[in-house]
């Protein structure tokens, strides 16, 4: 019986934690969804710079890949206030200087 009422205390208490991780989202002028994706944006950006500082000559399948994957998450960090991603801001900046070259060599190219 106890362990049964610690199981429902358990998980009220989670369902209080998302409420109210929901409510301060929604406070801060967001939807959910975005910010979610924000997160998974967050992730991808950090693949994307290892993958910038890593090559410097991108064949074309891999510049349309890098170039529709940064598209991606510069729509998910607009979406969202930029304190929340002052902190990835090198990041970001440095992913976006090789966007511009990568859309410039394409441009060249055709």
């Amino acid at each position: 019986m106890i362990f049964l009422f610690i199981i429902y205390i358990l998980v009220f208490i989670i369902f209080l934690l998302v409420a109210f991780s929901v409510a301060q989202i929604r406070a801060a002028g967001m939807n959910v969804k975005d910010f979610w994706s924000f997160i998974e944006a967050n992730q991808m950006l950090d693949q994307l710079y290892k993958f910038s500082k890593k090559y410097e000559k991108l064949n074309s399948q891999e510049q349309i890949i890098f170039l529709q994957e940064a598209e991606k998450v510069f729509d998910a960090f607009d979406k969202v206030p930029e304190i929340l991603w002052e902190e990835e801001y090198q990041k970001y900046m440095e992913v976006l200087d090789k966007y511009k070259d990568v859309k410039m060599i394409r441009w060249a190219q055709n």
